[in-house]
């Protein structure tokens, strides 16, 4: 079907923008990982994810040119340097594809339900699809190595129940001690163990890379808000005899050349902080102790105030590229006159 005469909606050009932009600076990073990856297992999976991302940039392109849609800057091969020496270890370059595919599910369940016009929900449909056997993929790839790290176990339901007193709401300790976690909250409180793990290893790799003390100073406040929160979620699980999993060898090298741009690198930072922020939200709602509502909310706002620090020095240094939007009309009409 021809849909050269409808109109891309404001909606959709905000998703094709923002997922131009992820997969531009995927195909940076992932491009670099493959030049040192050793396990072949583990450089398949990461090839699948490289592959998607030119893929993804080919069909983008050539929507934006369909449709006088000016394309984006994004991210190009100046924003890498493919000569610098190995920076992440190999079970890190899994792990890292694994969890922006998880990332990468939610955004494209997002773009999805954004779209209007068919070609367009075709084309996120697929990419949903795509993310998705991505993602099984790198957990077969994880799992049969060794090196994937499961939720804890907890006994499995013989039968159903009912909350009988609004004492299970209760977290806070005055005279009896809060409930035991339920499923759903250990799923969260796990699940934001690990994306901090990974935002400590980004953070800490980037910063011994950059050469901008302004960029390497921001990226060492942020390796230790996540270190900070680690803790806090690490800590409710072991109050509840839960046994906080390991983490793989993530691993950084102890590389100092700088191998991304400062750009590409803030860039990459603020997609984790705006993740962190979403699974903060969402943990919120679903728990159900009110103690660990409060944490998610003011853990949120601890994120929320970096996130704000690092646009501002973007905004210095001309790194943060402007999302498609309208004009100003008042500035139009009041300038008019002055041409």
């Amino acid at each position: 079907m021809n849909h050269s005469h409808i109109k891309l909606v404001a909606s959709e050009i905000a998703v094709l923008w923002t997922a131009y932009m992820n997969d531009s600076m995927a195909k940076c990073i992932l491009g670099f990982m493959l030049q040192h990856i050793e396990d072949p297992d583990i450089k398949k999976g990461v090839q699948i994810a490289y592959n998607l991302s030119l893929s993804h940039l080919e069909k983008l392109e050539a929507i934006f040119l369909n449709e006088q849609y000016a394309k984006p800057n994004g991210f190009t091969q100046r924003d890498v340097n493919m000569n610098a020496p190995c920076l992440f270890s190999d079970t890190f370059c899994l792990t890292y594809v694994n969890h922006m595919a998880k990332t990468g599910l939610l955004a494209y369940g997002g773009f999805v339900s954004m779209s209007v016009r068919e070609d367009i929900r075709e084309y996120f449909i697929q990419g949903l699809t795509e993310t998705s056997v991505l993602y099984d993929k790198t957990i077969h790839i994880a799992l049969a190595k060794g090196i994937y790290i499961k939720p804890p176990y907890i006994e499995v339901p013989k039968e159903t129940d009912y909350i009988d007193t609004k004492k299970y709401f209760s977290g806070v300790k005055i005279l009896n001690n809060p409930r035991p976690l339920n499923s759903v909250e250990i799923s969260h409180l796990f699940m934001n163990v690990q994306t901090n793990a990974i935002g400590t290893k980004l953070a800490l790799s980037f910063a011994q890379t950059s050469p901008t003390k302004e960029v390497q100073q921001f990226l060492l406040r942020g390796k230790d808000i996540s270190d900070k929160h680690i803790k806090v979620f690490s800590k409710v699980l072991v109050d509840n005899n839960i046994t906080v999993p390991g983490s793989p060898d993530v691993c950084v090298s102890n590389s100092t050349t700088q191998t991304f741009s400062d750009k590409l690198i803030m860039f990459h930072m603020s997609l984790l902080n705006a993740a962190g922020t979403g699974n903060y939200a969402t943990a919120a709602a679903a728990s159900q102790r009110t103690d660990l509502v409060l944490n998610y909310e003011r853990l949120s706002l601890e994120i929320g105030q970096y996130a704000k620090d690092g646009a501002f020095l973007m905004i210095q240094n001309n790194w943060l590229e402007q999302p498609p939007g309208t004009q100003d009309r008042e500035a139009l009409a009041k300038n008019k006159g002055l041409k």
